[in-house]
This record gives C-alpha cells, sequence and structure tokens, in this order.
C-alpha cells in the first residue's frame, strides 16, 4: 500500500513562544555587561535617554533657580561621559562628579543630575569588586555632603536624609554583580559538564574501535591460520603420496577449513552488528570459556580448565577465550612443524589463571611483529587483569594471564 505524500500546503510549524518581559529582563541582567552585544550603542541611547529625563527635571523641578548657562554645560557635560560608561566604570564616574559637584556648589536645581550621578554609581556598583564600591560609595556621600552643606545647612541635611538611595543604588549593583557571577559560574559549570560528556563520548568510541580492532585481528587471524594450516594438510596429502590417495584425510581436512568458515562468518557477523547498532546493545553473546573446547581441537592442542564453582564475569571469559585464540594463532604460525600446544585455565581464589604454551622452535623469534601481544595484553588490562608473553627456558613460548574473576574489581 502506497504511503500519503505530505501536502505542499502543509502548515510550517508555529514559531517558539516568545519570552515573556519578566524572563528577557532576568536574561539582560544575567549578562556580563562588557560582552553584550551593540552595548555601544546602547549605552549611547540610554545616555541620551537619561539626559532628556534630567533636563526635564531642571525645567518642570522648582527645586532652586534653574541652571544659568554654566549650569547647563555642567549639567550636559555631566551626561556625555555616560555613553562609555560599561567600557571605562570608574573614570566615567569621576568626571560625572567632577562635573556634578560644581553645578550642586553653584546651587542650581538639585535633582536635574540625580539620574546620570546614580547612574555612573550603579555601573561602578555592578562592574567593580565590593570593597572598590564601598570605598567609592563611601567618597561619593562624603562628596556630596560636603557640597550640600557649603551651599547651605538645610541643603546639606537634606541632602544627609537622601544619602539612602545612594546606598541602595549600590547594594543594588553589588547584588546585581554577584548574580551576575552566580549565572556565569552555573553556566560555566554546565559547558564543563558539556565537555566531560563529549570527552568521555570520545573517549567511549576510540575504546570500542579498538575493541572492534581487537575483535577483528583475532578472529581473522585465529581463522586464516588454521585455513592455512588445514590445507597444507590436504595439500600435503594429495601430493606426498598420489597413488594411495587418502580421501578420508582430505574430506576431514576440507571438513574442518568449512568449519572454521561457518565459525569465521558467525564471528565476523556479531562484530559486524556492532557496529550497526547504537551501544545499547552488544550485538550477540560474547565467547567465553565454554567455547575453548571446540577452539583448542580444532588447532589439535591440550586443554586443561579447572573452574570448579568460581562465577567468572562474561568480559573476564571472553577476554580469557580471545588470550587463549591468539596464542593458539601465534603457535600454530610461527611454531614450526609438529608443534604441540597446551592450554591450562584454572581458577584461583580471586584470579582466573590462563597459560599458554608450546614447544615450537620460532615462536619467542616473533615476539613484537605484529599486534598479537599488544592485543592481548590490551584484553587483560581492559578487565583488570595482567599478561606477559616471552620464550620459555629451554625452548618454546608460553604466555600467562592472570584475569579478576568478576569485571568490578578491574583497575581502570
Amino acid at each position: 500500500m502506497q504511503q500519503p505524500q505530505p501536502s505542499a500546503h502543509t502548515p510550517a510549524p508555529p514559531p517558539p513562544p516568545r519570552p515573556r518581559l519578566g524572563e528577557r529582563v532576568l536574561t539582560a541582567v544575567s549578562r556580563d555587561p562588557l560582552t553584550v552585544p551593540h552595548r555601544q550603542r546602547n549605552d549611547v541611547l540610554i545616555a541620551v535617554g537619561t539626559g532628556v529625563l534630567s533636563l526635564l527635571l531642571a525645567l518642570f523641578i522648582k527645586e532652586g533657580p534653574q541652571p544659568d548657562a554654566l549650569g547647563w554645560a555642567l549639567l550636559a557635560a555631566g551626561i556625555v561621559p555616560l555613553a562609555w560608561r560599561r567600557s571605562r566604570p570608574i573614570p566615567v564616574l569621576l568626571a560625572v562628579l567632577a562635573c556634578v559637584a560644581p553645578y550642586h556648589a553653584l546651587d542650581n536645581t538639585h535633582f536635574a543630575p540625580v539620574p546620570g550621578s546614580l547612574l555612573a554609581l550603579y555601573t561602578v556598583a555592578s562592574t567593580a569588586r565590593p570593597l572598590h564600591t564601598m570605598l567609592i560609595g563611601t567618597g561619593v556621600i562624603g562628596l556630596v555632603l560636603t557640597v550640600m552643606f557649603r551651599v547651605n545647612a538645610h541643603e546639606g541635611l537634606e541632602s544627609l536624609r537622601t544619602s539612602g538611595w545612594i546606598i541602595a543604588v549600590l547594594v543594588v549593583g553589588v547584588d546585581v554583580r554577584v548574580y551576575r557571577r552566580y549565572i556565569a559560574s552555573v553556566v560555566g559549570r554546565a559547558e564543563r559538564a558539556e565537555r566531560t560528556r563529549e570527552e568521555e563520548a570520545a573517549r567511549r568510541v576510540v575504546e570500542e574501535r579498538l575493541r572492534i580492532a581487537r575483535d577483528l585481528h583475532d578472529l581473522l587471524a585465529h581463522s586464516i591460520t588454521l585455513i592455512g594450516v588445514q590445507t597444507s594438510v590436504a595439500s600435503h596429502v594429495l601430493t606426498v603420496d598420489p597413488d594411495r590417495l587418502d580421501r578420508a584425510a582430505i574430506a576431514k581436512a576440507l571438513d574442518d577449513i568449512a568449519d572454521t568458515c561457518r565459525t569465521a562468518r558467525g564471528e565476523l557477523r556479531t562484530t559486524l552488528d556492532v557496529l550497526r547498532a547504537d551501544g545499547s546493545d552488544t550485538g550477540g553473546p560474547l565467547p567465553d570459556l565454554a567455547a575453548l573446547p571446540d577452539l583448542v581441537r580444532a588447532a589439535h592442542a591440550d586443554l586443561d580448565v579447572r573452574t570448579g564453582r568460581a562465577r567468572i564475569a562474561p568480559a573476564v571469559g571472553a577476554a580469557a577465550y580471545r588470550i587463549v585464540q591468539e596464542s593458539l594463532t601465534n603457535a600454530v604460525r610461527h611454531g614450526g612443524p609438529g608443534v604441540r600446544v597446551r592450554v591450562a585455565v584454572e581458577a584461583a581464589e580471586r584470579h582466573l589463571h590462563v597459560t599458554v604454551t608450546d614447544d615450537g622452535t620460532a615462536s619467542g623469534a616473533t615476539v613484537g611483529s605484529g599486534y598479537g601481544i599488544v592485543g592481548m595484553r590490551e584484553r587483560a588490562r581492559s578487565v583488570g587483569g595482567t599478561l606477559s608473553a616471552g620464550p620459555r627456558e629451554g625452548g618454546g613460548f608460553e604466555v600467562a594471564a592472570a584475569l579478576p574473576l568478576q569485571h568490578s574489581e578491574a583497575l581502570a
């Protein structure tokens, strides 16, 4: 049945809801004032708005005479520096005070420069350290009281009464600074956590690639080596004495090759399933100690397993299987003709001991020539175990691994 095609006039999904006013205000407050976009343009607009407000206060508030020409010049000069208040907060405050102090001393309308002065104070309090804010606030209050008491006692007392507004602005500025630092620390922790998760994911990807590389190496190297040995057996039977053809030996060698191919195909399919999976599935059962007899029998080796009732973690059993598999591959490949191999697996109190020995003549000469020994050490280390490999006294080669019975005991 054909699936219906989407209509060409399907309406677009609605846009996300716009943040509410309170959320937009909190977002604006929590931003770092030195990194917000368009801060210079915004400061210019705020300075213009503050200048308009100061003009209206000077024209319509009848507290003292209106400014004369010098007063208007000082009032305007105290507003202009606010355009750079966030980039240079302390110099801007000093420039504002340098204009506002003589403005008040001339007994002009005292309310007019208040918005610009409080804005400069707030900017310093929200950007400087609290100690600096306290010192600056003390100096500003002292300067204001000194100037106003010189004008007349009434203005000085009025300024003393209203100095609480200066303190309130400083407290609000400090509180905003603390809030911004808190938000920055939360965002920083979230970013660090995200980087940690990304690094952990990358590390897991690398570990998974190494594990798959080891699986493919162990699988293909072992299977190809056995197929080569079994093919050599069939070729030997065919060429040594053609007149007395041993059909049974040839058939057995070919059957062994077919069995090895089937086993390799099954394990290769399992590995490819792991590659296609999303990480939540292992892609099939892991090889374990129960599969050792067939593995050892195919290599014509001797096997001695003594595990008793020990509980062996699946990952440990799989590691032991792969170590034996790679050891058998090396023994068959490098041990020379007629090599005899013995595999011993024994469970001790807390460890599973795996030993593979052979009496070959060439094994010791091939140490470090490929990835086999390195892969076996990585497998042992992946479950918290250790592995040693090297020539034996008197000839031959030995691989010995000690793996913890439970993967939870792994070191790392």
